[in-house]
């Protein structure tokens, strides 16, 4: 992991302002002469910058986005924890993390933070931007906010504004970190029996009916507690609990909720993704309850050059992660 200092203000788009700003990011591959080999993989929720680990199968040696042929760049999200500055960075004007201080960020004060390490590795041009979930918020915005610099877009399980569906969702979440009594505490572990609720939640909207009966069904009838979906759902919230943060997780649902594409730009989405020319390739997911296949046909609809493939998963919005073999493959047939 590799560390740019953006030593100098960096305004947020509601008008608070942070003094400095850390931004993580790794690389894979090497950039060639014309620069043009560039792909940026803009990541989802809890994930870091490390794309060859969660997302192995599709980024990697051997895989469709292969550091052997591109060069890749994937920067940690502003308002993570994984090494970009958040809520437990230490604020420099107080010498103390941020925490509960920590400004309300959006999906676009993300994008502004990766252009500004764009700028830094001298990339002008890149070939392929893409990203699922909250990654294509990110890359979906980008392509808006610089249509000269990007080439190629690649989308999967996305949208282009929160659903009232999702805030809700993530507004449930919160209630559920906020209803932790150490929440209020000024500490690093504020929160965590929340966080592992929310988490709980999530999984919920992550999975889906079927698979969660295919594989969490006990085959003990004569059970009265000890149920493995209840085990299966507890063991997915501590995991969580282990590597995140609460701070973070509270921060980054409510940047979740901000995505529109058509807020400030006369607040016609439908209109914004017409404006995007770039060659788009979407990917929904059947079983997503999410970002549903209806949002990705919407899209579709109104995205100027777009290509939409439907993958059949069980798995739900986590399809777009756990099916690395038939996105691999869809992918390196449109790439060509």
């Amino acid at each position: 992991m590799k560390r740019f200092e953006y030593n100098h203000p960096f305004n947020l788009e509601n008008g608070a302002q942070l003094p400095s700003l850390t931004i993580a990011y790794h690389t894979y591959g090497t950039l060639n002469a014309d620069k043009s080999n560039v792909i940026w993989v803009c990541h989802a929720l809890t994930a870091n910058s490390d794309a060859a680990d969660w997302w192995a199968g599709v980024v990697g040696t051997g895989c469709v986005i292969n550091p052997e042929k591109y060069y890749i760049v994937c920067a940690n999200i502003l308002g993570s924890c994984y090494g970009t500055t958040g809520p437990l960075s230490m604020n420099p004007k107080t010498g103390a993390p941020w925490m509960h201080e920590f400004p309300l960020i959006t999906i676009r004060d993300m994008v502004n933070a990766h252009i500004l390490l764009r700028r830094h590795l001298e990339i002008d041009s890149i070939h392929l931007l893409m990203g699922g979930s909250m990654g294509g918020y990110q890359a979906l915005e980008w392509s808006i906010m610089e249509k000269e610099v990007i080439r190629n877009l690649f989308l999967l399980a996305t949208s282009p504004t929160e659903s009232a569906w999702g805030i809700a969702v993530h507004a449930t979440q919160r209630l559920a970190i906020e209803a932790d009594c150490t929440w209020n505490q000024n500490t690093p572990e504020a929160g965590q029996k929340g966080l592992k609720a929310a988490r709980a939640i999530g999984m919920l909207t992550y999975r889906n009916y079927g698979i969660m009966v295919q594989k969490q069904t006990d085959t003990d009838t004569e059970k009265l507690d000890n149920y493995k979906a209840a085990s299966y759902i507890n063991y997915q919230g501590e995991k969580l609990v282990k590597r995140f943060n609460a701070y973070s997780y509270w921060l980054l649902t409510k940047a979740l909720d901000t995505h529109h594409i058509g807020r400030g730009r006369g607040g016609d989405a439908e209109a914004m993704l017409k404006s995007v020319q770039q060659k788009t390739l979407l990917i929904g997911i059947t079983s997503d309850i999410l970002c549903p296949l209806e949002e990705q046909r919407h899209m579709q609809q109104h995205l100027g050059n777009c290509t939409l493939v439907e993958i059949d998963s069980v798995y739900g919005h986590d399809g777009f992660m756990v099916e690395t073999g038939k996105i691999g493959e869809v992918l390196k047939g449109w790439l060509g």
